[in-house]
């Protein structure tokens, strides 16, 4: 039996204003720091230890990262970061206050934008400061790959390649792996290990910093908890 352990990035400046932040690149809050660091208190004392670990390109997910392997004192592992493993492109939503967007656009509005499966938000233009094209850590990628605004069912279609050709073999293969992203690149492998409807899967909420612990059988979940049980969630049922 293998190990995955999902965790969402700690709370992030963005998170704390409460801003749409997608693709663009906040650092942790003192608190989002101090929430990394004791879920890999939790990891560690659940006995974790991963062989590899893979996190985005961007840096919230990546410092939870490395403060959860300090705790755990696996520095030394295998890490890859990856655009694919990205948070959800929020478009022209990227940067607004969620209330402020809400009293702008109406609540029925961002909830649709927010909470639809396949309904993006309105795109960004090509020569908007936050569209990807001008960042350079996607620079050698072809255009037609970078988004302009995604919905969770495009956020799964970019994550699922990578899933099931870089995570999923180490998996396969026996080794426990630890995946630090964020909300909607996570809910997008969680649809696809527990085989979660599109409806259904929308309204699934992950906590930040929270690890999720998934025994697997192959790439089959048999058992999934919280390791923070104060700060859980509700989970899908294993299938």
């Amino acid at each position: 039996m293998t190990r995955l352990v999902l965790t969402r990035h700690g709370q992030s400046q963005w998170n704390l204003e409460n801003r749409f932040t997608g693709w663009v690149d906040v650092d942790l809050t003192e608190k989002g720091e101090a929430e990394a660091r004791k879920g890999g208190v939790l990891m560690r004392e659940a006995g974790f230890e991963p062989a590899c670990a893979f996190t985005s390109v961007l840096k919230r997910a990546i410092r939870t990262l490395w403060i959860g392997l300090e705790e755990l004192d696996r520095v030394w592992i295998p890490v890859e970061k990856h655009w694919r493993l990205n948070e959800r492109h929020y478009g022209k939503l990227t940067g607004l206050n969620k209330a402020e967007t809400a009293e702008r656009h109406g609540e029925d509005q961002v909830h649709l934008w927010r909470r639809s499966y396949d309904i993006p938000p309105p795109p960004l233009e090509i020569d908007d400061p936050n569209h990807p094209r001008h960042d350079p850590r996607y620079r050698g990628l072809e255009p037609d790959l970078l988004p302009s605004t995604e919905s969770l069912k495009l956020t799964l279609a970019r994550v699922q390649p990578y899933w099931e050709e870089t995570i999923a073999p180490r998996l396969e293969a026996g080794e426990d792996v630890l995946v630090a992203a964020h909300g909607n690149s996570l809910r997008a492998l969680i649809k696809l290990l527990f085989d979660v409807g599109d409806e259904d899967i929308v309204n699934f909420e992950l906590p930040t910093a929270n690890p999720l612990l998934i025994d697997l059988t192959g790439l089959r979940p048999v058992e999934a908890r919280y390791l923070d049980p104060d700060r859980a969630k509700d989970l899908p049922s294993c299938p």
